[in-house]
Order: structure tokens, then C-alpha cells, then sequence
């Protein structure tokens, strides 16, 4: 069984899964690795029979601390206030920083499926006063929580320190605001200059009513007490989260201690590294989420994150790379495993509920789906920038019948897909112009390289009318060993120089599958045939 329908089989009862986001700044793909796997968490409770609500909440009482995602007039007037209180920086007419960034995206939710039964903004539940009684009870027990800090965490708070933030009521501030004392209905707070280096406090001082949303509970709290507030049951954290000691352990304790329940089942998930870096949503570091969601469909981006299980780290680098048509690649590879199709390579265990839960709809007949046609996501990027190749017809032909209407549905997307893609990440590589007549660069061949392309027109002869990129990229392979070749570059190279006039390019079978084959076989006699004194040209 997958990972998930593990999880489902060993909880009973009706079940709650939650997560939340701060909308610190423009929020990266890799945050979308949470509500996936949430989603795929509710996919498999409420399959296994159990009633579950799903919760996405959004963290916008938090403090603003995004210098950089500030203009520099905004600085010193926003840094420290409630992500809600800041303006939306855009002008576009959201309510505040927080709807703006929050709302751009959770639009791509919507498009992935995920459908959370309720949306919570926190800024909208502490003026509710929901949350009073757990301000009360951690003001209360302040003591207890400085020693569970210090137990757990190693993090030493002063005596006088009081687990709460006041919503400074002269300047706006909640990230500056430090409560030294509490009397059983109002707290004592301090607005310092000095209290975080990212942000300073305007010097007010005095007693005020924690109360009705003049104050928020500090993060590891505020997340215990939301469990408690909402019945969670189930929650999945980042990795950087669940370490020892870490945020996740803080809370447990509190919420065993403080508000005396036990804390929600953990799922604990790696990050989205984009070269080998953590993204940072604050420090806009990472590739936006929904720039990403409009270039990768929703199956393949939910395909992204469902392919390794949540503890392993994902490794996913868009920009100049072929990272996009190798998950177009590895998503095809598990739909035809799927389909009970033999494919090459291995295949990791699971593959059929990874497949069943990277489609959009929970009810899809998932062998008919996994069954359908689909056509090479980087084929179809060659295809696209051959002048005068009819695509439809060309992938119809592959297919050796008539598309279906779910199987142009997805050619329509994988097309769209393609052009975004080379718009706004193809490496050049992938960006090619078929040169229509034969190119002067083919002078700089060797005699290998000639005798190369000569053999592979001659095999080529044995190919149907319309051969794939699979079958392209075999023959080359095959004669290139036939002529004891030692690498594979150097023939490639003399495909490329036939072809496009320089010595690099897409993968060279799906480059002469995008071609008439007639043409194929023409231009690599020609290119076999030139010498370096007509310098370039047939001999």
C-alpha cells in the first residue's frame, strides 16, 4: 500500500487535517508540497470510510519581518506589524499584504484539486475572541510554559517573560511588543526600540486587555491551540519543523501541558530544493508557485511531489534544465505501468496509488485514465517549432488511431505546457531551427562522424514512415556501437551539425522524429557526403 493508505488504516474515528502558511512574501513551489500531501492524506481517510475535514489556515497575525519584499519607504512604517495591518504591495485591491500573497497562492489550490472544506484566517478568529481562553491559560501557566522551552528547546526565557505579543495600540506593532506581567485581566507590555533587529518599536508602554484581538500567542502556542480550537487530528510538517527540539516538539509539549490534549498525528515532510537550496518564501528565494502551475499541468506538479514518499527531499531545478519534460517522462512511465504496460527501467514500489493520486479527480476510473495516449512532452516541444507540421495529425499517427477526446484534451494542455515552457525555462539546448539548407558548419566533421551519419541513413531505411523518438534514439545508439564509436557525444554532434548548424540540442531521436523521415534520410547523406573543402557544401 502507499504511504498514505498506510496512514488510513491505522486511525479511526472522524479525523481533522490541518496546515496553515504565513504569507511572508511571494509563497514558492515548494510550499505547495504540504497541501498536496494533505490532500492526498483526506484522498485516502475518506476512502478508507472515515469522515474527514479538511483545513488550510493562514497565519496573517504574524509580523511582518520581509525587508526585502518591502519599498524602502515602507521599511521602518510596516516591519513588525501584523502581516494583515500591512498594505497589499501590489495596489490591487486586496485588503492587506497578507490577502494578497495568501490569496495568489491558494488560487492554485483550486487547480489542483485541493479543495479544503473551510479556509481560516487568523487575523478574523482572535478579534472572535476563540481564542481567549487559551491566552487566558497561557498567561496562567507562564511558568510552565518558560520551563517547557527551556526543557525542550534549550531556549531561555527571562522570569518576567509571558508567552503573548500586544498589537501595540500607538504604532500598529506586534513583532516589537514584549508582556512582563499579567493580573489576571490585563497584561503589561513594552513596545521596544531594541527588541528584534529587524524592526523597531515606537517606546510605548502600559496595561491592556490581551483580549478580542489586541494580542496573538506566539507561534508554538498559537499552533497548540489551534489543534485544540479545531480539533485537529492530523497535521504534516516541514522537516525543518519536526527536528529535535524544534518547533513541532514545542508544541506537543504545550499541548499536552498547557492545554492538556494530545497533539495531532505528525506526517513529517522534506523540502522542494531548487539547486540544492532550501526555498524561502520571505527571502524570495524559489521558483513561484503559481508561476510554476502555469507552466507544469496539475497532475504532473501533484505527480512532483507524491513521486518520492514525504520523507525523502525533492530535487527540482526548472530554469535551463529539462527537468519539466523529465517529469512529463517519469509521470508517462508510471501511467503505463499502471496501464499494465511493459516499461523500461525500474519503477519504484507503489506506483499505482502515486499515479491514482496525482489525478485531479478522486473518483477517475484509473486504469482507463492510465491507459490513454500520451504523447512525449519533449517530442512535442520539437514539434512545435517545425514550421508546418500539423501536431494533432503527427500525434495521431504515433498513436496509430484516432485520439479520443480525453486524448486531445491532454495534447491541448501538453501543447500549451510546451509553449510555456519554452518561454520560460527551456534551456537553449531545447530551442531549435532546422536549418533548410545544409548547413556550413558541417565542415568541422570528422571522417567519424561522417561515416556516422552515413550508417544511420542506411538503418534508417528500415524504420516505419513515421518512427518515435524511442525508435530514433535506439537506431543512433545502435549504429554508433556498430562503428565501435567510444562516445556518444561525438555522433550526437554530427547529428546536431546535419540538422541545426551547431553541435548541442534536444535529445536527437525526438529531434529527427519531429522531421519527415525522407528529409532525415537526405540531409544526413548530404552532410556524410560534404568535405571540409566545399566547405559545407555537397560534394
Amino acid at each position: 500500500m502507499d504511504w498514505a493508505d498506510e496512514l488510513a488504516a491505522r486511525v479511526s474515528g472522524p479525523q481533522v487535517v490541518n496546515d496553515s502558511k504565513t504569507p511572508s512574501g511571494t509563497i514558492h513551489v515548494g510550499s505547495l508540497r504540504g497541501p498536496v500531501i494533505l490532500d492526498v492524506i483526506t484522498r485516502a481517510l475518506r476512502a478508507n470510510g472515515h469522515e474527514t475535514t479538511l483545513l488550510y489556515g493562514v497565519d496573517d497575525m504574524d509580523p511582518m519581518d520581509a525587508q526585502a519584499l518591502l519599498t524602502p519607504d515602507a521599511i521602518d512604517r510596516e516591519m513588525g506589524r501584523p502581516l494583515a495591518h500591512v498594505p497589499d504591495p501590489s495596489g490591487d485591491c486586496h485588503e492587506s499584504y497578507a490577502r494578497h500573497f495568501a490569496g495568489v497562492f491558494i488560487d492554485v489550490f483550486d487547480g489542483l484539486g485541493i479543495h479544503p472544506d473551510r479556509y481560516y484566517w487568523m487575523s478574523e478568529i482572535y478579534p472572535t475572541g476563540a481564542l481567549d481562553p487559551f491566552i487566558r491559560t497561557a498567561l496562567d501557566k507562564a511558568a510552565l510554559v518558560r520551563e517547557i522551552y527551556r526543557r525542550v528547546a534549550n531556549v531561555q526565557h527571562s522570569d518576567a517573560w509571558h508567552p503573548l505579543a500586544v498589537v501595540c495600540p500607538n504604532c500598529g506593532k506586534i513583532g516589537t511588543t514584549i508582556v512582563t506581567q499579567w493580573n489576571g485581566e490585563e497584561v503589561f507590555f513594552e513596545c521596544r526600540a531594541d527588541l528584534v533587529t529587524w524592526a523597531r518599536g515606537c517606546g510605548t508602554s502600559g496595561w491592556i486587555s490581551p483580549f478580542g484581538g489586541n494580542a496573538k500567542l506566539p507561534w508554538n502556542l498559537e499552533w497548540a491551540a489551534q489543534w485544540s480550537l479545531f480539533g485537529v487530528t492530523i497535521e504534516p510538517g516541514g522537516k525543518d519543523l519536526s527536528t529535535a527540539g524544534g518547533s513541532r516538539d514545542r508544541s506537543d509539549a504545550i499541548a499536552r501541558e498547557v492545554f492538556e490534549r494530545e497533539p495531532p498525528l505528525n506526517v513529517p515532510y522534506e523540502f522542494l530544493n531548487l539547486g540544492g537550496r532550501k526555498m524561502s518564501s520571505s527571502k524570495g528565494v524559489g521558483a513561484a508557485a503559481h508561476t510554476i502551475a502555469e507552466v507544469v499541468p496539475p497532475e504532473q506538479l501533484r505527480f512532483l511531489f507524491l513521486r518520492p514518499r514525504p520523507n525523502q527531499a525533492i530535487e527540482f531545478d526548472p530554469d535551463g534544465t529539462d527537468a519539466v519534460p523529465r517529469l512529463f517522462d517519469e509521470f508517462d512511465k508510471f501511467a503505463a505501468a499502471t496501464a499494465g504496460r511493459e516499461v523500461k527501467g525500474e519503477i519504484a514500489p507503489g506506483y499505482e496509488a502515486t499515479f491514482r493520486y496525482s489525478l485531479l479527480d478522486p473518483n477517475a476510473d484509473v486504469q482507463a485514465t492510465a491507459a490513454l495516449f500520451r504523447p512525449a512532452f519533449a517530442h512535442l516541444a520539437l514539434l512545435e517549432q517545425i514550421p508546418g507540421v500539423d501536431v494533432a495529425a503527427r500525434v495521431e499517427t504515433e498513436k496509430g488511431s484516432q485520439l479520443t477526446g480525453p486524448e486531445l484534451a491532454i495534447l491541448r494542455e501538453r501543447v500549451a505546457a510546451a509553449h510555456a515552457w519554452l518561454d520560460a525555462y527551456a534551456p537553449e539546448s531545447a530551442k531549435v531551427a532546422i536549418q533548410e539548407e545544409l548547413p556550413a558548419a558541417v565542415s568541422e566533421m570528422t571522417d567519424d562522424m561522417r561515416r556516422y551519419l552515413r550508417a544511420v541513413a542506411i538503418a534508417a531505411e528500415t524504420l516505419p514512415p513515421y518512427p518515435g523518438g524511442a525508435e530514433w534514439q535506439d537506431l543512433l545508439f545502435k549504429a554508433a556501437v556498430g562503428l565501435g564509436m567510444r562516445t556518444n557525444r561525438q555522433s550526437f554532434a554530427a547529428i546536431y551539425l546535419a540538422f541545426l548548424g551547431r553541435d548541442s540540442g534536444p535529445r536527437a531521436g525526438w529531434l529527427l522524429a519531429s522531421l519527415d523521415k525522407d528529409f532525415v534520410v537526405r540531409r544526413l547523406l548530404e552532410a556524410a557526403d560534404a568535405t571540409p573543402a566545399t566547405n559545407g557544401a555537397p560534394a
